[in-house]
């Protein structure tokens, strides 16, 4: 049996400021749960990743990555054949970094340094061309935007039931006051404990739940038309609307890989 320690453990415990890999999976791999001593910054050049944390749940398609703090647990779902680029990052590094797993922009920049810093050679010293490359990938990484595709989990209990419903079922349409009615609670209190855990209202919970499901429906090939209805949309414009309105593009556009030939 192979008692071999996994390849990443050359590159997610480096004394080098950045280190990066790449990796492919088949549809459907799970990681399991596992965690980095230094920070990750996790992209696809093809397929998307399905992250989760106990703080909750990532969508990352191509055209994003996700930001993975050190020493959090976490675990990656593949939904078609994932090309996984990650770069590892020492928490020192540089000032600034995120302190929270977040999805992010990437910059065309910042994609094609991640490309060129899994083919650097370790180790690198600093005053090289290829410490240089890694300094200005840090540089890019401080400047890119997060992104509104995460799910945050519940801890409350009745909370705990509504989410694990909606996210089993994200076309369920039970109101909150008919949650509150099922737990005996007023509805306020239902509302009030979504603002207090999750930042956001009920309704806005529910839908990221959809939206999120949607990203991994659409991932997988399905049509619009099939997403929106399978969701509770009364029409493929309204559901198309909805997801222009929180992603700034429409469904069709959302996974459009721009760039060709990528490793």
């Amino acid at each position: 049996m192979d008692v071999s320690p996994p390849r990443y453990t050359q590159f997610d415990r480096s004394a080098l400021p950045v280190t990066a890999m790449a990796t492919d999976f088949l549809n459907g791999h799970n990681t399991g749960h596992h965690r980095h001593p230094n920070a990750q910054l996790i992209h696809a050049v093809h397929g998307v990743m399905v992250v989760s944390t106990e703080q909750g749940l990532w969508v990352v398609p191509p055209t994003r990555a996700i930001w993975m703090p050190p020493d959090m647990p976490h675990q990656l779902r593949m939904v078609g054949e994932v090309k996984m680029r990650a770069a590892f990052i020492r928490p020192d590094a540089s000032p600034h970094l995120p302190t929270q797993c977040s999805v992010i922009g990437i910059s065309p920049l910042l994609r094609e340094l991640i490309l060129a810093a899994i083919n650097v050679p370790l180790p690198y010293s600093p005053d090289t061309r290829d410490g240089r490359l890694m300094r200005l990938l840090l540089d890019e990484l401080r400047l890119v935007p997060t992104l509104p595709l995460h799910l945050p989990n519940p801890t409350d209990p009745r909370l705990r039931l509504i989410g694990q419903t909606l996210t089993r079922e994200p076309h369920d349409r039970t109101t909150a006051a008919e949650w509150a009615a099922r737990l005996g609670v007023d509805p306020k209190t239902i509302h009030r404990l979504f603002l207090r855990e999750m930042g956001m209202t009920f309704g806005q919970w529910r839908q990221q739940a959809r939206l999120l499901a949607a990203l991994e429906m659409l991932a997988s090939q399905a049509k619009i038309v099939d997403v929106a209805l399978e969701l509770g949309y009364g029409s493929p414009s309204a559901f198309a609307t909805m997801f222009k309105r929180q992603f700034g593009v429409a469904p069709s556009a959302f996974f459009v890989e721009t760039m060709a030939g990528q490793p």
